[in-house]
């Protein structure tokens, strides 16, 4: 049996195959001008199959997240190379023929099905294989999703110079297939009843969260604590992501800062998006997930506050690259929040029902910030209306908390 037994950092490394390369996406700003002079196509219209790609990433998640519990990681994950690779070929025949409708198929409904697929794929195959170190094993992988715009985004820019940009989406969805494909077929749980060694010690006991239920998608959806999840995740992602779509005229109207300035700004801000997935989710194995929330707020509230008033350029850049942690972090540490609320009966189900989160945070946050910003022109009142967001979001973590109390204080549900 012992021959048969999969290494379970190689699943971790599998997961990170799988989360580097449907995190490309983040490097979708370098596709957008070299699209638009070879074609003509408006920004707006170029940004659409972005926003389509987000949308569907979180419908495909909740609604297909039970293959991955009822097919197993294997057959998911390759599922979601074939979509995703997919995709990537057509956005590049869509720009061969000029086909607008092509293209938003392409990127937005057949990559983001694979966006979303492959996103939860690993998620619930590394709680089981690390139910010692949760946090650290979901936030390697979703780390991989924050850093892979760091890694596509430079290698896009020089493939777009060095041939076709229709070539550019055949070479690269290759690549992203052969990475999944791949990794996928590594992916397996463990075996029934199995645990790591170190759990048999004291200190691994210790250092482990026991679950709260074993339950069913159907059965999450009846308890509070999903949805106190899902609001905080939803006002996590809100704020932040509405930050991201802004950063680059936010620190100029602002600070000051040079387009350049902000444009390595922003650059920097993939790094403590990434950063902040392995460094937090780490950090909930040692604290527990509900006070790393918590803390994700109290900093957050503090962060969006003090951007009313800051103008250096320095600190300002400081409290942006803390929120991003905070950002990356919430998606990292929901995996191992979930499992340990929910246990890993059918996590990738519960997982995929939470992201709904995502495609709605994606369509509020923006949309709150380029409203009020057309009105006043100013930045200052939705910073303001962000930080009341996130003390309701804090008063939902301490509920959080207390309802867990209370949950363990009477023998779990």
């Amino acid at each position: 049996m012992s021959k048969k037994m999969k290494n379970r950092w190689l699943i971790a490394a599998s997961a990170v195959g799988i989360h580097i390369s449907i995190g490309s996406v983040y490097a979708y700003s370098v596709m957008k001008g070299p699209i638009n002079q070879e074609l003509g196509w408006k920004e707006t219209s170029i940004s659409a199959a972005f926003s389509v790609a987000i949308l569907f990433l979180g419908l495909s998640a909740a609604f297909l997240g039970f293959l991955v519990d009822k097919k197993g990681p294997k057959f998911s994950g390759r599922l979601a190379a074939i979509c995703y690779g997919l995709g990537t070929a057509g956005t590049g025949l869509s720009i061969m023929i000029g086909s607008y409708p092509l293209f938003i198929a392409s990127y937005g409904v057949l990559g983001g099905i694979g966006l979303g697929i492959g996103y939860i794929t690993p998620v619930s195959t590394l709680v089981k294989w690390f139910p010692d170190r949760r946090g650290l094993a979901t936030g390697m992988a979703i780390m991989g999703f924050g850093f892979a715009s760091l890694i596509f985004g430079p290698l896009m820019a020089k493939m777009f110079s060095a041939t076709s940009i229709p070539y550019t989406f055949f070479i690269l969805s290759v690549v992203y297939f052969l990475l999944m494909f791949s990794s996928a077929s590594y992916m397996a749980p463990p075996p029934e009843g199995w645990v790591p060694d170190n759990m048999n010690t004291k200190e691994g006991t210790k250092a482990t969260t026991h679950d709260l239920s074993q339950s069913t998608a159907k059965e999450a959806l009846k308890t509070r604590r999903f949805y106190y999840m899902w609001i905080m995740l939803f006002i996590n992602i809100t704020c932040g992501i509405a930050i991201i779509s802004d950063a680059s005229l936010f620190a100029q109207s602002t600070t000051g800062m040079s387009a350049i300035a902000a444009a390595t700004m922003v650059g920097l801000m993939g790094l403590f998006n990434g950063a902040g997935r392995i460094g937090w989710a780490s950090l909930s194995d040692v604290i527990g997930r509900p006070l790393t929330y918590s803390s994700f707020f109290i900093l957050q509230i503090i962060a969006f506050v003090l951007l009313t008033q800051i103008t250096n350029p320095m600190l300002f850049q400081i409290l942006i690259f803390l929120i991003l942690t905070c950002y990356g972090g919430g998606f990292a540490t929901v995996p191992a929040f979930l499992g340990d609320l929910f246990g890993t009966k059918q996590l990738s189900t519960i997982h995929g029902y939470t992201l709904t989160a995502w495609a709605l945070a994606g369509l509020v946050g923006p949309t709150i910030l380029s409203v009020i910003k057309e009105q006043t022109q100013d930045y200052s009142i939705t910073l303001l209306i962000f930080s009341v967001f996130f003390g309701i979001a804090l008063l939902v973590s301490i509920l959080m908390i207390l309802h867990i109390k209370k949950l363990r204080a009477s023998t779990y549900e």
